[in-house]
């Protein structure tokens, strides 16, 4: 049994102010494929891929979020959180990514928000978790488009005018590195494109996106706060020989400073646009400083280090005492000391953790799930946190990945990061040992 920290303690360590949450994504949870008017994702359309999905998974009925959507914002309600990150399928409520809007699904957010507002949980919304309408990947390549970027801009300034002014937050992307590199040059999620080129082509458009739709939404006078939200890794070199150091710092290039430095310096790495070569993408004049608009605030996803070497560039750390079941190794200094090297290379806004959590082979055992792992996880990850706002890094807030047991993209079902559990027969709904110390954390007196 690994000791535990007094809950009092612990969250007498953050900031009265500190904003705690929990986190899910539209195509993971929410099901109903095709109900009252949605279009198809290229994520419905990967899961009909053969091979591409690990246990032949779908996201068509998920945990069922879209039908069951009072009983789950009781139960976020149940945990105490102060706040709950969501995303918006853009073609549920743009079936197509272009022309019409879906008036049912846009009504099913509005639902949602009025519902969280109703339980005096603040709504943090994301536009874009990856479900790209599959007509704009028939039509034009998707994200390989720049036109995909016009589209994206025209429906965060629709989503924010119908939904600006009771949400708090507003991300425009979740994760572009993995819409980029996962989507479009490994190939390994949607599209299952693997191609460099269109790869870090999409990955601008990405960003460009971002700007693009930053100006859309401040143009509507939204006053929520508006930002983007990354996946970070420290990478660190397998060896101590020159050439892991040099993929090392190339791969941190790849990972984190060629998003960071677009957003916060106003260019991509000299060192990366070399790498790149011919493959480098094409920038119009302006992009850069379209894309360096001022964030409200900026999200980070942690998980694991990385570690990268001349036979492997890149691939999450797993030598350390512990690992999750994803093969990922607990390593919650690194996220503190991401924090530090963040705050000394960039000027960044407000940090929230928009995403935090762990996957492990739960049991569910007389209607109790005994995951104590995954509590010492998040509890030594906010130690972490609160060890790099006293060295002085300004992190606001804190959200665990993820509320519920869910679709896990590539993985299918077959990987648990909920601290929910979800019986996926019967779709019941059980907290696990995480989410009740979660919940004790959250009511005790700071």
């Amino acid at each position: 049994m690994t000791q535990q920290i007094p809950v009092a303690e612990l969250r007498r360590r953050f900031p009265s102010e500190f904003v705690w949450g929990v986190a899910t994504s539209a195509f993971q949870i929410e099901g109903a494929a095709r109900a009252d008017g949605k279009g198809p994702s290229i994520w419905d359309e990967f899961c009909r891929v053969p091979g591409a999905i690990a246990d032949g998974g779908t996201g068509d009925v998920a945990c069922d979020h879209y039908h069951r959507l009072e009983a789950d914002l009781d139960l976020i309600a149940d945990l105490g959180v102060t706040a709950y990150r969501f995303s918006i399928s853009w073609p549920r409520v743009q079936p197509s990514g272009s022309g019409p809007y879906n008036d049912r699904g846009v009504a099913f957010y509005e639902r949602l928000v009025d519902g969280l507002l109703e339980r005096n949980i603040q709504p943090y919304a994301t536009l874009y978790h990856w479900d790209l309408p599959a007509e704009l990947q028939h039509h034009s390549g998707g994200w390989l488009a720049r036109d995909t970027a016009y589209r994206f801009a025209e429906y965060a300034q629709v989503v924010s005018r119908r939904l600006g002014d009771r949400v708090v937050s507003i991300a425009t992307h979740n994760e572009p590195w993995v819409s980029a590199v996962l989507g479009y040059e490994r190939g390994v999620f949607a599209p299952g494109v693997k191609d460099r080129r269109v790869a870090y082509q999409a990955s601008h458009h990405l960003l460009l996106s971002h700007g693009l739709a930053m100006q859309a939404i401040r143009a509507a006078g939204i006053k929520a706060e508006v930002g983007i939200v990354l996946n970070m890794s420290p990478v660190r070199p397998a060896t101590d020989s020159e050439i892991d150091a040099h993929h090392a710092r190339l791969e941190d290039g790849r990972l984190v400073r060629w998003y960071t430095d677009a957003l916060f310096k106003g260019q991509y790495p000299a060192d990366i646009i070399e790498h790149l070569g011919a493959d480098a993408p094409q920038v119009q004049a302006g992009d850069a400083a379209s894309i360096a608009q001022p964030c409200d605030f900026v999200g980070i996803n942690y998980y694991h280090p990385t570690v990268s070497s001349s036979s492997n560039p890149a691939s999450p750390a797993s030598t350390g005492a512990a690992v999750t079941d994803m093969g990922w190794e607990v390593a919650p200094n690194a996220l503190s000391g991401l924090l530090l090297r963040l705050k000394r290379d960039y000027q960044l806004p407000p940090i929230y953790i928009t995403e935090n959590g762990a996957a492990y082979r739960d049991q569910l055992v007389n209607g109790q799930v005994d995951d104590e792992q995954r509590r010492h996880y998040i509890e030594s990850h906010l130690v972490a946190v609160a060890e790099a706002i006293d060295r002085g890094v300004d992190v606001r807030g804190y959200f665990v990945w993820s509320l519920m047991d869910n679709f896990e993209w590539a993985e299918g079902y077959r990987k648990r990061f909920g601290i929910v559990h979800v019986d996926y027969a019967t779709l019941r709904r059980t907290l696990k040992r995480s989410a009740l110390w979660y919940r004790s954390l959250l009511s005790a007196v700071a």
